[in-house]
């Protein structure tokens, strides 16, 4: 099977989640996510597969993206993938890579994103039944020829033990980071606010930290968390949503931790980049400068660096960072190169 084919099996695949004939079914299939995984809200189910769909699974999109790498790969290998379920179909984009690259996929599904994933892999197969031959999932991946891995920090020192005689991709817990200037507008906040909270804050690509300017006065919040109250009925309709932020609200409260709390949303000045789930961090700097330096010190614990339209270079517009695309590659290890230069 040429390249060719694969990718039109993939743009085939976006036109059936894009079509309403498919609508019924993926109703049925989200359902099922959310049985399995009460993070997985069919709504953000739903906006995870058209994400996919709308930014990976064009032919356009596809072509331009396969024609920076060599077409099909001198000899065929065997990739295991133990792939992420933090939030619905993260996994995805690796399954894509491996495929599109002409190799076969052994793939370990995360418990937690079981049934989209698996769902996925099942719709491609009778989209294109050449790709039975062409995708395994497995719980044991010993004998695949390479490895891509994302975990936490702990499990990445089991698979750099567990991979070390092969080749391997091998990714850590990493965060995102808000740029905020302090001109924002009422409809750059909201768009921030789905940064931090789409998917209740579980990706990589949320952001969990803000960077905002220091002044003679403290930063007022109040625009942003005011522009965010809307939301509130949407997360706390998660009951374990709910519970992440009662808990966080008591241990700010018992401890005299200075916050600030929108009714589902708790800020707090802190030097960490991984916030609780409800919480966002703060940090304030100078110039411009200051926030090279910072972000260039924590550049490998840090996925995406948002600001409005994009303003800092290298950040992505508010509003974008769970919407990556093809070339949005986890880490920033460009997958694709690693498995054409197999």
């Amino acid at each position: 099977m040429f390249q060719s084919e694969r990718l039109q099996t993939f743009a085939a695949l976006g036109d059936f989640l894009r079509s309403d004939n498919a609508q019924a079914e993926l109703a049925e299939i989200v359902q099922r996510a959310h049985h399995k995984n009460n993070w997985f809200t069919p709504a953000n189910s739903l906006n995870a597969l058209r994400a996919i769909a709308d930014e990976f699974l064009t032919i356009d999109k596809l072509t331009a993206w396969a024609s920076r790498y060599p077409s099909e790969p001198e000899q065929p290998r065997t990739i295991g993938v133990v792939m992420a379920g933090n939030i619905p179909a993260v996994g995805f984009h690796d399954l894509l890579c491996v495929l599109a690259s002409g190799h076969k996929l052994l793939a370990k599904l995360s418990s937690q994103d079981f049934v989209l994933i698996h769902y996925l892999i099942q719709k491609l197969k009778e989209i294109n039944p050449v790709f039975e031959n062409w995708i395994e999932e497995a719980e044991r991946l010993n004998s695949a020829d390479a490895f891509i891995a994302t975990g936490s920090n702990n499990t990445a020192r089991y698979f750099h033990y567990y991979f070390a005689k092969k080749p391997s991709i091998i990714r850590k817990n990493r965060t995102s980071v808000g740029l905020l200037m302090g001109e924002e507008s009422e409809e750059e906040f909201i768009k921030l606010g789905h940064d931090i909270s789409d998917y209740y804050g579980l990706g990589c690509r949320n952001v969990s930290t803000l960077l905002v300017p220091e002044g003679h006065q403290p930063y007022d919040f109040t625009p942003l968390l005011r522009s965010l109250e809307p939301q509130a009925k949407t997360y706390l309709n998660n009951h374990k949503y709910q519970n992440n932020y009662d808990y966080n609200k008591s241990i700010y409260l018992i401890n005299a931790i200075p916050h600030f709390d929108n009714g589902y949303l708790l800020l707090t000045e802190n030097e960490g980049l991984v916030s609780p789930i409800s919480v966002v961090y703060y940090q304030t700097y100078e110039t411009q400068e200051d926030v090279l330096a910072w972000l260039d010190t924590n550049a490998d614990r840090i996925q995406v660096v948002a600001s409005a339209q994009g303003w800092l270079p290298g950040s992505v517009p508010f509003g974008k960072t769970q919407r990556p695309g093809l070339c949005d590659y986890a880490d920033g290890v460009d997958t694709m190169a690693f498995l054409t230069g197999l």
